[in-house]
């Protein structure tokens, strides 16, 4: 079964939010083992979205809309997808009665305009919106399936989850399974290069790269009949990439690099600090973003000025003379002192030349030094690009010193 999402709203087409829902959706459906070949985005325009309609017709078996379900004049899906395929939009009393209920209980008042999202396609199969006022549906009409969806991703996430996949999970007799190999320290180019005889020797499973900012991702699917026989597929090949790229590789499905780190500071009862100057505490907001962060992290200080540096860290001023402010010296004394002052097992500290002159031979200069076991790493980057590139990149360089350091 071939499937196409078309989003209708003019606020994508503008640039005025991000198409999340597509992502969603695709997501869904390659687990249920349906082929997604095309994502259109189409306005508030009726003519254009009948357009749409009609080509999706004559290229998917499943077509599926996100967005135009509301009670406004703009929102247009169900009456012009109803109208392509011969469908009268008629009043689910069930649907008009959880509408007032909504309204009811998050105690506003109830426009008439709002019942118009009880209209659904006659003989249609509802699909329950637990989070919002406008319910789906799906129908089949002339060989296909048609679903449409709400737009907000609150909505549509769940919804897609829970109701359009059990509405379509028969409709496949294959599952499509995926995983996620994530690469730091290697551009997309030789990560290409060196797993392009064995992707270009493969069928089933696949492999293909994508570029991330500062990594790498290798994605391995395979389609099976069943979940264990397309994961016994995949494994042999993950274990393969695993031996070409060694310590490059951070994780399988991690979400980032800074899970990684926290699960390995969490594994080998490992605390950390850092103290952090081009990066601002770059660092510190990677490392919080995950959950329970605090049971690892002890905290970090942004040391931007020498005078922070000498005040906050204890770094002589005589020091940051003699070796400069952006040097190893001064890293390796940062990453002492983080690890000292908030008695953690390992400190990092960071120091460079973030911009925002892009002419500067020194701009992109960043000094990293790990602080362990009376112990320092150290590594110096050289990175070009704009300021919020180098300091992504350092902070994420950071990171990867951390896991080398817990994994070696």
């Amino acid at each position: 079964m071939n499937a196409e999402i078309i989003a209708v709203g003019t606020e994508l087409l503008l640039g005025e939010i991000v198409n999340i829902d597509a992502q969603i959706l695709s997501r869904v459906l390659s687990e249920l083992g349906i082929n997604v070949y095309y994502h259109t985005v189409v306005g508030d325009n009726e003519k254009r979205l009948a357009a749409a309609i009609e080509v999706a017709k004559g290229r998917s078996d499943i077509i599926i809309t996100t967005g135009g379900l509301g009670p406004t004049y703009d929102d247009i899906t169900k009456r012009v997808v109803a109208a392509s395929f011969g469908k009268k939009l008629v009043m689910n009393d069930g649907e008009l009665e959880k509408i007032r209920g909504y309204f009811k209980k998050t105690g506003r008042e109830m426009s008439k305009n709002n019942e118009s999202q009880a209209l659904l396609p006659e003989g249609c199969t509802v699909l329950e919106n637990d989070f919002g006022t406008a319910p789906g549906c799906a129908f089949e009409a002339n060989g296909m399936h048609v679903l449409m969806l709400p737009g907000p991703p609150r909505e549509c996430e769940p919804m897609a989850v829970r109701q359009m996949a059990a509405y379509l999970k028969s409709l496949s007799d294959s599952v499509i399974v995926s995983h996620s190999i994530h690469i730091f320290g290697i551009g997309e180019s030789l990560v290409e290069d060196k797993i392009r005889d064995l992707a270009e020797n493969m069928d089933n499973p696949t492999l293909a790269p994508y570029a991330k900012p500062g990594e790498v991702m290798l994605r391995v699917a395979a389609k099976a009949e069943t979940r264990d026989k397309a994961e016994a597929e995949i494994w042999p090949v993950i274990e393969k990439i695993k031996r070409i790229f060694g310590s490059n590789v951070y994780g399988i499905d991690s979400p980032s690099l800074s899970h990684a780190v926290s699960e390995l500071l969490l594994e080998r009862g490992k605390t950390l600090a850092a103290a952090e100057s081009c990066t601002g505490g770059y660092i510190s907001k990677l490392i919080t973003d995950v959950p329970g962060a605090s049971k690892t992290f002890l905290g970090g200080i942004t040391a931007y000025s020498n005078k922070a540096k000498e005040k906050l860290l204890g770094i002589p001023r005589s020091r940051i003379d003699e070796y400069g402010a952006v040097s190893e010296e001064i890293a390796s004394d940062m990453a002492r002192a983080a690890a000292e002052t908030l008695d953690a097992d390992i400190g990092v500290g960071i120091t460079g030349y973030a911009g925002p002159d892009p002419d500067s031979k020194d701009t992109g200069t960043v000094f990293i030094s790990l602080f362990a076991n009376g112990e320092f790493k150290n590594i110096k980057l050289c990175r070009p690009g704009g300021r919020d590139s180098i300091r992504y990149f350092a902070a994420l360089s950071a990171l990867n010193l951390i896991r080398q350091t817990l994994e070696a």
